[in-house]
């Protein structure tokens, strides 16, 4: 016997003694997202809701009504956008997940309260049904959705910033630093110290104050992708004793001024008179770290105007700091295990067509968090920026649902 999976636009209401069958062939993979399963769980026992016969499915329907429909709908349609659309989801998933839920392996009190006393029937049976459903459809919104692109977002709030640091981040102000060639993760953390007040300045405290935090990310992004060059400000100072003088500075800032580190900034291009600002600061202790604070404090006046210009002298490297993809280029990597435009054609994961964009957003940052478990969808939500995690949901909650029935055909000769 074959197994062959046939997508369709609608099921029908009436169901013949084995409405789902066998969908997926021995040894594929368990579903991304499918947590393990208790002791007396056995491989293969998940498909048992694909072969359920119409009195299992009026059954699991009977279950649904008296637990399920409060929160996920009387149809499997939920109308609170941070609960789950069950209708027309994959039969082997949610009866893997509802067996996780049972034995916590995925922790959730609600839930678990609601499964634990139910036999493997009873959710074999409510899987049945809740896949027999037709699934739900995009609401209709009207225009296409708007994705943020967190670069021109960033590139837009970093506007007010022009004035003093330039376009695109070189200065051409004296006293003014670059705002190139840093990691993301620094640029960032500077920008909040300014903001918190950790760093003192008030003209950028009162500038930063309405920003939120993924403003703040977006502006770091922006400045970390644009080309790279030096200051355009006078540098006094002698830069070949300011060579001699920074041997110590290499291993945190890097032999020539680009560091290595995400958290340590490069220095290469810097404007001068900022660098010299900076280390007056730390070497006062007015701008706090203790390391920068020892090795500032034996740096004479003329020591720290060489340095400065050693350092403003070299050229910046560029960042290696991601662009972010597209939301047609993650849903294209999401696609491959979930199916095209997420209507999956594997019993044992899920759709994620047309589900409720609230639910789908956090799924995603759970998967980043580990507070929900899977290798697979760990690798690929641990890179996702609060922006790609927006823009995923809005497009898989914007997706056509297809429903799918799985049929066994008979074999071809010398199958």
């Amino acid at each position: 016997m074959r197994i062959e999976r046939m997508p369709i636009t609608r099921k029908p209401r009436t169901f013949s003694a084995a409405v789902f069958v066998l969908a997926c062939a021995t040894g594929l993979a368990q579903a991304p997202g499918a947590a393990a399963q208790p002791a007396s769980f056995k491989p293969g026992d998940e498909l048992r809701p694909l072969y359920a016969t119409v009195n299992d499915i009026a059954e699991g329907k009977r279950l649904v009504d008296s637990s399920c429909a409060s929160c996920h709908g009387a149809n499997g349609i939920s109308i609170d956008r941070a609960v789950p659309n069950l209708a027309g989801q994959r039969a082997s998933y949610l009866y893997l997940e509802l067996v996780a839920y049972q034995s916590g392996a995925r922790p959730d009190t609600p839930m678990t309260a609601k499964v634990k006393f139910l036999s493997a029937d009873a959710l074999m049976k409510v899987s049945a049904y809740y896949a027999s459903l037709d699934p739900a459809q995009p609401a209709p919104l009207g225009a296409a959705p708007t994705y943020l692109d967190p670069i021109q977002a960033g590139k837009a709030v970093s506007v007010p910033c022009a004035g003093c640091h330039g376009d695109t981040g070189i200065s051409k102000i004296p006293g003014m630093p670059n705002l190139i060639a840093f990691d993301p993760q620094y640029l960032s953390a500077a920008i909040k110290a300014y903001r918190s007040g950790q760093r003192k300045n008030d003209l950028m405290k009162s500038m930063l104050t309405p920003l939120s935090e993924a403003d703040i990310n977006r502006v770091a992004l922006f400045y970390a992708l644009q080309k790279p060059g030096r200051a355009q400000t006078p540098a006094a100072g002698d830069k070949d004793a300011g060579k001699a003088a920074a041997v110590s500075c290499s291993g945190c800032h890097g032999d020539e001024g680009a560091s290595g580190n995400p958290a340590t900034p490069s220095l290469a291009g810097q404007d001068a008179q900022y660098l010299a600002a900076a280390l007056y600061a730390y070497k006062s202790g007015s701008r706090g770290d203790d390391t920068m604070k020892s090795l500032a404090s034996v740096l004479d006046d003329a020591a720290i105007k060489n340095i400065s210009a050693y350092y403003a002298s070299l050229t910046p490297q560029p960042v290696h700091a991601r662009k972010p993809l597209t939301v047609e280029e993650w849903a294209e990597r999401c696609d491959r295990c979930h199916g095209l435009n997420g209507n999956s054609t594997n019993a044992r994961i899920p759709a994620l067509a047309a589900q409720n964009i609230g639910y789908l957003e956090r799924v995603l940052h759970a998967y980043q968090s580990g507070a929900r478990r899977s290798p697979e969808m760990a690798a690929m939500s641990d890179v996702l920026s609060d922006d790609d995690v927006k823009n995923l949901a809005t497009h898989y909650s914007r997706q056509k649902a297809k429903a799918v029935l799985f049929m066994t055909v008979p074999d071809k000769p010398g199958k």
